[in-house]
This record gives structure tokens, C-alpha cells and sequence, in this order.
């Protein structure tokens, strides 16, 4: 989320999402798991519900980014990074980077294309790689 006020307003939904609906996990799996999955659902249903778009156009070539660059800075400036991208970018680049989930399993929650979710992670990637360029050039 992009600010404080809709973060907390996701999480607490979530939280009240799983403890309401705590009787229907089965204890097969993870229950962190299981967690996770509410959390990302309740996250990608304020997004639609705010019609934020989650798509862009489709783009097939690949910006490397230096990870010397990203480990110099503190969480918080990170996360400020972070929250400059478009939605759809920062969402792929959450789930994919921070969740750990594959490109197949973004495409069918956000209902977007595999090639979609390859496309926003990179350039998602190409565009912190620009924050990080401007960061480093403000710091000297």
C-alpha cells in the first residue's frame, strides 16, 4: 500500500478476515501459509476495489540491477522506493520479490499474463534501479 492509513486498514481486515474464518482452516499445510494467502488476497481486493491498475503493456527486455546498490540502503529509505512506483509495479514486484510467489501464481491472482507479471517485475526493476541512480547522485 502507498500509505500508512490504507497499510493498517488492509491489515486489519486481514486479521479479522482470519480470525472469523479460523474454524475453516483444516490444518493441512502451513498455517502461516494460509495467513499469507488472506493477507495477499485482502491486499489485491482493496487494490481492485480502489481501481488501482494492476496492468501495464508488455515489455521483453531485462534491466539488471546492482545489489551492492540496494544493500546500502536502510529498510526505510527502501520502503520509501518502493512506494514511488506505479501500483501495478509495486504489487508484481512484492509478490515476486518480497513473497516469493512465481510469475504464473501473480498472473492468476491479479488476472493478468504471465509475459504482464515478467513485464511489471522488470520494470518495476529498471525504475528503482533509476531511484537508486537519483538517491546515490543527491547523496554526493
Amino acid at each position: 500500500m502507498k500509505n500508512e492509513q490504507d497499510a493498517e486498514d488492509v491489515m486489519l481486515g486481514g486479521f479479522l478476515k482470519i480470525f472469523t474464518k479460523i474454524d475453516q482452516y483444516r490444518g493441512t499445510g502451513n498455517f502461516e501459509g494460509w495467513m499469507k494467502r488472506i493477507m495477499v488476497n485482502e491486499s489485491l481486493m482493496f487494490l481492485r476495489k480502489h481501481n488501482m491498475n494492476l496492468s501495464v503493456e508488455i515489455s521483453d527486455h531485462q534491466i539488471p540491477i546492482s545489489p551492492d546498490a540496494e544493500s546500502n540502503l536502510q529498510t526505510k529509505e527502501l520502503l520509501a522506493l518502493l512506494n514511488k512506483l506505479p501500483t501495478g509495479y509495486r504489487t508484481v514486484f512484492n509478490l515476486y520479490a518480497i513473497e516469493g510467489y512465481k510469475h504464473q501464481e501473480i498472473a492468476d491472482m491479479l488476472g493478468i499474463s504471465i509475459n504482464t507479471s515478467k513485464s511489471q517485475l522488470i520494470k518495476a526493476r529498471k525504475k528503482l534501479k533509476e531511484f537508486l541512480s537519483d538517491e546515490m547522485q543527491i547523496a554526493q
